[in-house]
């Protein structure tokens, strides 16, 4: 995302280009998010050769449902004019980003292998390798958008085209890593798992992605609103995609239990604390230093104006961290019991506090980048306490 940010920032009318994306990834992130937890999914099933197909052909299903309504949006004038709605943009912006829709398409059925792929190296601890692969990803992305830019190609082509061309080189990559050194678990399990099992795990921790996914598209249906508002929303796509270089680190501790059990608990809560003080360190470093000037400005050529607006939303956003480990603890706990329903409740209810905070504050003119940033962090800790709330209930439930 932030080569992604860089390459847009050299072309003419970048801020612009900028906010395109940004609301074009708000309506794509929506279907492709809820197969993020299919890596999870694959963690917790796929632990026998029946598991294991059965996880696939359940796989395959998952990319096809969540790609025909996205296509559908991208390509038929109700589509757009869905977007134009939203969004509040005019006619113009609305084919901008149905045009990186329509590229985008095929990406949620290749990013469903690929979690899945990835689910089965971490189930098999062998996430050295699922790291190499990640930056083999990211150095052929980087070579796409810098060859696409020199060709003086358009940028959903330069931004899509080297995105696919980096998760097919990706999933090429992984599933060499497994056939060479993939091996199932010793004590096979779920060897009688339905489609009916798996879809019930399944829809709860996807819609946990989904209303992830809707946080942004909700906040910048409310700023698109408001005077000023091309600039905050590309300012806001910098901030939040750099946080998420941040989140992703966070969000591994949802695998952290799975794999290594709940043994020595408080040994490992001390290394989630010591990992979260890390990234909030490293985020605080960034943003109090000359550190942002030097890589939004000199390395990643943002504009001065967007800069601005991306540090002040920044220092807010350092709150961030704190929230996503609290979170996801709680979502480790209800993920092994395979109670997966707080999670997804949780998840709706920090969209609903979005909606509301953002609706609040637009109404009164207080919505800017600060405070839209200040909402998201506020959303995720309502997420955060009623996942604990949900994992305590569960927890003193008697046994049946």
């Amino acid at each position: 995302m932030q080569f992604q940010n860089a390459t847009l920032a050299r072309y003419p009318d970048a801020v612009r280009e900028l906010a395109v994306l940004a609301l074009a990834y708000g309506v794509y992130g929506f279907f492709n998010a809820g197969l993020q937890f299919i890596s999870q999914l694959t963690n917790v099933y796929a632990r026998s050769s029946f598991a294991l197909a059965r996880t696939r052909k359940f796989v395959w299903a998952a990319g096809i449902i969540m790609t025909l309504p996205l296509l559908l949006i991208a390509t038929t004038p109700l589509g757009e004019a869905l977007v134009r709605w939203i969004f509040g943009i005019d006619q113009t912006l609305a084919t901008q980003v149905a045009f990186y829709l329509v590229l985008k398409c095929p990406l949620i059925i290749l990013n469903s292998h690929r979690h899945m792929t990835t689910g089965l190296l971490i189930q098999a601890r062998l996430t050295g390798w699922v790291t190499i692969s990640n930056f083999i990803y990211l150095g052929v992305v980087v070579v796409g958008l810098i060859t696409g830019f020199s060709l003086d190609l358009t940028p959903p082509i330069v931004i899509v085209g080297s995105e696919i061309l980096g998760v097919v080189t990706l999933i090429v990559t992984l599933k060499i890593i497994r056939t060479k050194f993939y091996e199932l678990p010793d004590l096979p399990e779920h060897e009688q798992v339905t489609y009916r099992e798996l879809t019930k795990f399944f829809i709860p921790v996807s819609m946990t992605g989904i209303m992830f996914a809707l946080s942004r598209p909700v906040l910048y249906a409310f700023v698109a609103r408001t005077p000023n508002s091309i600039p905050i929303i590309a300012a806001l796509r910098i901030t939040f995609d750099f946080t998420m270089l941040f989140q992703q680190a966070a969000n591994q501790f949802r695998h952290f239990f799975i794999s290594f059990g709940f043994d020595d608990l408080k040994k490992k809560k001390r290394f989630m604390v010591l990992i979260c003080l890390g990234i909030t360190t490293l985020m605080l470093l960034f943003v109090l230093t000359p550190l942002a000037d030097w890589v939004w400005g000199s390395v990643m050529g943002i504009p001065n104006e967007l800069m601005i607006l991306a540090i002040e939303a920044l220092l807010v956003m350092c709150l961030m961290p704190v929230a996503i480990v609290y979170r996801n603890y709680f979502h480790s706990r209800l993920m092994a019991v395979r109670r997966t329903s707080g999670m997804a409740y949780g998840s709706m209810a920090r969209v609903v506090s979005i909606f509301l905070l953002a609706a609040l504050l637009q109404n009164f003119g207080l919505l800017t980048h600060t405070t839209s940033a200040s909402i998201l962090v506020f959303s995720f800790v309502v997420e955060a306490v009623l996942s604990q709330w949900f994992y305590l209930r569960i927890k003193s439930a008697p046994v049946k």
